[in-house]
């Protein structure tokens, strides 16, 4: 009840972003369902009349389906940049299968007498295709079309991250803040949309069956204008910001942003986080959201804006762990120990530029730093029947790194066995892989751990002052009290959250700080 309860609350206070992205949800999925159709059903006729080629026509639209979305949103960004291009023709792809399939099994499946006696008649190939074969596989191939239009309003939620908009952003906002509410806010309407379109669909069909008229080519005609809802002119400014859904929603991100600094004029798109940098070094936007020890910082020439205003609390790295973990093998509190303090913001920076530019193996530059310091000793031998300890981490460069370097201690001084689990996403999957013992631990942030896991109230947060101990010993606290999981002793960097411009047009706008980036938007 309280989940529902937030959910309409939710929707109430955005109800205006909600009508926004719903809108481009249709626009997305009708102007895919059009180039679909436009393709898909010619394609499809031309089997009929080249059969030799069904099988391998077939074959190559049933691969284009077994794609993920996201690897094939990643293929196409490069050729046709972020924004709703790459995703209209990502959908369009999807879409094909069940066009062209089903427009080839409506017209095979016309009675063969039928077709013989037009010919009889004195019809010509092309007659007998627009007057017999087509309005007899019409109700088909619109269930084909069905089909494809059910699945691109699913796939249509990916959308949001390659800035095309659509109710994935409250979808990924809410699965990256721990939100259950922003989750339920995009897919609840989400799934509605795939019900109505595929009623709507559904009523064409039925109208078709009855009628064996060209019904389709109305639908064909309303394609269009659906379209041309997601293609009325956007929101545009002199700047254009490209945030990740998790900085859209945090407090300590764009509202605290927008709040303390007025960027209210700043128009912004939902990013993967993974396509934020490249979207700024490719000019697609000009402000981003970053980490301040990124290496792309430093390998796309950005630079940080100043926080002068002190909006971002710090984050200062540290290993959280299973308590059950440290007491079956106490000597792994000093194997995680040994990295305390040992990184600074310049040594990480260094170590993900390495990894993120110079597409160096985690794992080489993890242990590489090591050795530098001391710290490397040749892997023991496993001990027969040795627990193994999983270590987790997020989907960046730092987390790889970070895992990495606690594997290799493990290895190198005890005998139990390891298992990497990296790339899990973002916080919160990290999280309840840690808390359900899927991992035994992962590098956080103190930041995170005190604005998205432990969500104190605001009166609680002011307190703190934004004092790195003060916050390290309460999010200590909180997750032992709530969690039953440890924090251990930060390692030493800082990397906070931070906003980034091109470090040429930062200098041109003479924006050094984000005080300066709200006076120039106000101006």
């Amino acid at each position: 009840m309280n989940t529902l309860h937030e959910l309409f609350t939710f929707w109430q206070l955005q109800a205006g972003k909600l009508g926004q992205q719903t809108v481009q949800h249709i626009g997305l999925t009708a102007a895919s369902l059009l180039l679909g159709v436009a393709v898909g059903v010619p394609l499809g006729l031309l089997l009929t009349r080249r059969p030799r080629l069904a099988p391998w026509v077939l074959g190559a639209t049933g691969v284009l389906q077994t794609i993920p979305s996201i690897a094939l949103l990643g293929f196409l960004i490069p050729a046709m940049g972020i924004g709703p291009v790459p995703a209209i023709f990502a959908l369009f792809l999807y879409a094909l299968l069940p066009i062209v399939r089903n427009t080839v099994a409506g017209v095979r499946g016309v009675d063969a007498g039928v077709v013989e006696a037009a010919r009889g008649l004195g019809f010509t190939d092309g007659q007998v295709l627009r007057r017999v074969e087509l309005p007899l596989a019409l109700p088909v191939l619109l269930a084909g079309i069905r089909t494809a239009a059910v699945i691109n309003v699913g796939v249509a939620t990916l959308a949001a991250y390659v800035a095309a908009g659509g109710l994935g952003e409250f979808i990924f906002g809410g699965i990256a803040l721990n939100n259950p509410a922003m989750i339920l806010a995009g897919a609840i309407p989400a799934a509605a949309l795939a019900l109505v379109f595929d009623a709507a669909l559904g009523a064409v069909q039925r109208l078709a069956s009855r009628k064996r008229s060209s019904v389709g080519l109305g639908l064909l005609l309303a394609l269009p204008l659906l379209a041309t809802l997601y293609l009325l002119p956007r929101a545009t400014g002199r700047l254009q910001a490209g945030f990740s859904p998790e900085f859209v929603g945090r407090a300590d991100g764009l509202p605290g942003l927008t709040r303390t600094y007025g960027l209210r004029r700043l128009p912004s798109v939902v990013l993967a986080p993974a396509l934020v940098y490249e979207a700024a070094r490719n000019a697609n936007v000009d402000v981003i959201d970053g980490y301040s020890t990124d290496g792309r910082i430093k390998a796309y020439r950005l630079q940080v804006l100043h926080d002068d205003q002190r909006v971002f609390p710090p984050y200062y790295a540290a290993p959280v762990v299973r308590a059950g973990l440290l007491a079956a093998h106490p000597e792994l509190r000093a194997v995680f120990g040994k990295l305390a303090g040992q990184l600074s913001d310049s040594v990480m920076t260094d170590l993900n530029y390495r990894v993120d530019y110079l597409h160096q193996e985690p794992q080489a530059v993890a242990q590489a730093f090591l050795r530098r310091r001391g710290l490397w000793q040749t892997p023991r031998p496993v001990a027969p029947g040795a627990a193994t300890v999983k270590l987790g981490s997020k989907i960046f460069a730092e987390q790889y790194i970070l895992a990495e370097m606690y594997a290799s201690l493990i290895r190198g001084y005890t005998n139990l066995n390891v298992e990497t689990k990296t790339g899990l996403g973002g916080t919160t999957i990290c999280f309840e892989a840690l808390r359900s013992g899927a991992i035994d631990m992962y590098p956080e942030y103190t930041g995170t751990g005190l604005l998205v896991l432990l969500q104190p109230p605001a009166a609680v947060i002011d307190s703190l002052g934004g004092d790195a101990g003060a916050v390290l010993g309460y999010v200590r606290a909180g997750f032992q009290q709530r969690f039953g999981l440890e924090w251990l002793a930060p390692l030493g960097f800082n990397n906070t959250y931070a906003l980034l411009m091109r470090r040429q047009q930062a200098h041109q706008l003479g924006i050094a700080s984000i005080s300066d980036l709200g006076a120039y938007l106000r101006n």
